[in-house]
């Protein structure tokens, strides 16, 4: 019945709302509080954190034990609010990649992704004619100015006090606006019915973006409920080379899940930038330049199948020197 009920609302929120309404801004987020309750049983696991001297130390620390994974995430309004006093931000190290592709398949996994639907797409660049291709993993930038934030209709998409930008499956039409307004096209439209979720969740939450639905919009979430337990995102962890890395711009530390660096630092010493800057959106990932490469650009092409290393020939052999992506 709540299906049904869900299908109809958005049914009559289709047949009335008009292509006018994309002008229209979603509404401001709940200001409640979130509070943290601890489970009756827990276990004690070392974990490594970042002391104010910059040194990595490993401390105890109590979680709950769940029965499931990730823990129950929150509903409503709370989970359109946030993790309070966090500010989430991604790092890529483009000088680590070599397309193994184990980020996607480890996003795929975890968000219970059919295999045709990539949130997060690794692309081969070349900057100009007389450099060297490299390859580019791109998810969404989670931005703090998001034009998707501002041309839903109905609130679907939500900006979080946490720099975290989600979509709420049970208010999306599907009118795809948000799509047409994110300039760096990270967002999948669910044309067929999704894999049955294998995740047991009693009601839906947007943390976990699962049961999806057809007919509305998808993308990277920087996997929330996870963050809330203490994990890294399912691509940060699924990454062979560290290429990665995860974590909070209050705290100043960023992880691939072995290293754990203050992001400031990185980011002044390895020139950090954020991707299409000039679109004054506030990307929330930041990509550092692929100097000093662990890998040629060729041992991304080894595993691919020929027909789809042919894709790629128009950057390898300079077809076309203007920008790729």
């Amino acid at each position: 019945m709540k299906k049904k009920g869900n299908a109809n609302r958005r049914k009559f929120l289709k047949n009335t709302i008009a292509f006018g309404a994309a002008a229209l801004t979603a509404g401001s987020a709940s200001t409640l509080a979130h509070k943290t309750e601890a489970g009756s049983k827990g276990t004690t696991k070392k974990v490594k954190v970042l002391t104010t001297e910059g040194k990595v130390i490993e401390v105890e620390k109590t979680v709950s034990d769940c029965k499931i994974d990730p823990c129950t995430p929150p509903l409503g309004r709370e989970a359109r609010q946030g993790i309070p006093g966090r500010s989430f931000v991604m790092v890529v190290d483009l000088a680590r990649c070599k397309n193994a592709r184990k980020c996607i398949e480890g996003c795929q996994r975890g968000h219970n992704l059919a295999p045709d639907q990539e949130w997060l797409k690794v692309y081969l660049m070349r900057d100009h004619p007389e450099g060297e291709p490299y390859w580019f993993p791109r998810q969404c930038f989670h931005c703090d100015d998001p034009p998707c934030v501002k041309v839903c209709p109905v609130g679907a998409t939500f900006k979080r006090q946490d720099n975290i930008v989600l979509v709420d499956d049970n208010r999306c039409i599907g009118c795809k606006f948000c799509i047409v307004a994110c300039p760096y096209s990270v967002r999948i439209f669910n044309w067929k019915k999704p894999p049955e979720s294998k995740v047991p969740i009693e009601e839906y939450s947007p943390e976990v973006s699962q049961p999806a639905q057809i007919g509305t919009v998808s993308k990277c979430d920087f996997c929330p409920d996870r963050s809330r337990v203490g994990k890294l995102p399912y691509c940060v962890s699924s990454c062979p080379m560290g290429a990665l890395f995860f974590g909070d711009k209050n705290e100043d530390a960023v992880s691939n899940g072995t290293e754990t660096i203050r992001f400031s630092e990185l980011i002044k010493e390895r020139v950090g930038y954020r991707y299409r800057e000039e679109l004054g959106t506030e990307p929330n990932v930041y990509y550092l330049p692929p100097v000093e490469r662990m890998f040629d650009y060729k041992r991304g092409l080894e595993s691919l199948p020929e027909e789809k290393q042919k894709v790629y020939d128009d950057i390898i052999y300079n077809r076309n020197s203007k920008k790729n992506l």
